[in-house]
C-alpha cells in the first residue's frame, strides 16, 4: 500500500468512526434503558461496547451499503452497529477465564475483570437478541420491505451462531494444544471471524437492494478478507508486544495454532496478500466499483506487515 493510499484509507476510517461511535452509543443507551436487562449486565455491556476498536465491521457494512446505491443515514450506522454489538459479545466471552482468560483488551482490563465473570457472561450472552432486534428495527428504519428486514436479521444470526462465528470459538478451543492443519485452520477462521466479516459486506448488499450477483461479490470480497484479517492478526501475534497489541495473553502462550506457527511469517504473509488479490477481483466481477473497499481490503493486510 502507497503512503498516499494508506493516508486516504485512514482518512476514511477517521471519518466514518464519529457516526458509527454515535449509532453505538444510541444502542447502548437503549439497552441501558430497557427494564428488562439488569443495571450490572447493562454496565457490563458498555464497558464491552465502547472500549474503542477500529469498528471495522460496522464501517465495512456502511461502505457496501453505499456502493450498492444506498445513501448515508442515521439508520445506516444503526444497521451496521447491530455487526459490532456481536463482536462486542464475542470478545466478551473470548476472554473470559473458561476461554483465553484475557486479563487485557484494547489497553484496559477485560470486562470479567471490571465486572466480574458471571456478569460478563450473562451480559454479553444478552447481546445476541439485542444485535438482531437493532438489525430488524434498522433495516426497516431503511425503508426494507418486512422479508428484507427479516433476512438482515437472520443473516446476523447465521453469521453469529454455530454455524459462523460460535462454531469457530468452539473449534478454537477444541483446537488448544494441537497442530491443526491448513485446512482446519482455514475452515476454523472462515467460522470465528471471516463469517461476521461477510456478513457485514452481505447485510449492506442486501438492505440496499443489490443484485443477487453483486451480493455473492461482495460475500466473496467479505470472505476472502475475513481469512486476510486473521493471518494479518497472526503476524501481529507473533511480532507485536502486548502493549502493541492492547491485549494478553498471545496466541502462543494459548498454544493455538496459527498461520505463522504453520507457514512461518513470510509465506503467511504471501498468503494474506493472495487473499486480498482474491478480495479485490471479487468486486470487480460483478462492477463493483468501490476504491473505499479496494483501500480498506489493502488495510486489513498492512496491520500486520
Amino acid at each position: 500500500m502507497s503512503d498516499e493510499v494508506a493516508r486516504d484509507v485512514s482518512a476514511y476510517l477517521a471519518g466514518e468512526l464519529p457516526a458509527v461511535e454515535s449509532a453505538l452509543e444510541r444502542a447502548v443507551s437503549r439497552i441501558e434503558a430497557r427494564s428488562d436487562v439488569p443495571a450490572d449486565q447493562a454496565a457490563a455491556i458498555r464497558h464491552g461496547t465502547t472500549t474503542g476498536g477500529k469498528r471495522l465491521r460496522p464501517i465495512l457494512c456502511v461502505t457496501a451499503y453505499t456502493a450498492c446505491g444506498g445513501e448515508r443515514a442515521d439508520a445506516a450506522y444503526d444497521l451496521a452497529c447491530s455487526l459490532e454489538l456481536i463482536h462486542a459479545y464475542s470478545l466478551m466471552h473470548d476472554d473470559l477465564p473458561c476461554m483465553d482468560d484475557a486479563k487485557l483488551r484494547r489497553g484496559r482490563a477485560t470486562t470479567h475483570r471490571e465486572h466480574g465473570e458471571g456478569v460478563t457472561t450473562r451480559a454479553a450472552a444478552i447481546l445476541i437478541p439485542l444485535a438482531a432486534l437493532q438489525a430488524l428495527h434498522a433495516a426497516r428504519g431503511l425503508r426494507c420491505a418486512e422479508p428484507e428486514a427479516r433476512r438482515v436479521a437472520m443473516l446476523l444470526m447465521q453469521a453469529a451462531g454455530a454455524g459462523g462465528m460460535v462454531g469457530g470459538q468452539w473449534v478454537d478451543l477444541l483446537g488448544e494444544g494441537k497442530a491443526l492443519g491448513a485446512e482446519e485452520l482455514n475452515g476454523l477462521h472462515r467460522m470465528k471471524t471471516g463469517a461476521l466479516l461477510a456478513a457485514s459486506l452481505e447485510i449492506g448488499a442486501v438492505t440496499a437492494g443489490a443484485s443477487d450477483d453483486v451480493r455473492t461479490g461482495l460475500l466473496n470480497y467479505g470472505r476472502a478478507i475475513g481469512l486476510a484479517f486473521q493471518i494479518a492478526d497472526d503476524i501481529l501475534d507473533a511480532t507485536a508486544s502486548a502493549d502493541v497489541l492492547g491485549k494478553n495473553p498471545s496466541d502462543a502462550e494459548l498454544e493455538k495454532s496459527t498461520y505463522v506457527a504453520l507457514y512461518g511469517l513470510e509465506e503467511a504473509r504471501r498468503r494474506a496478500d493472495a487473499e486480498i488479490a482474491r478480495a479485490i477481483e471479487s468486486l470487480r466481477d460483478p462492477g463493483v466499483e468501490s476504491p473505499e473497499l479496494e483501500a480498506l481490503a489493502r488495510f486489513v493486510v498492512e496491520r500486520g506487515s
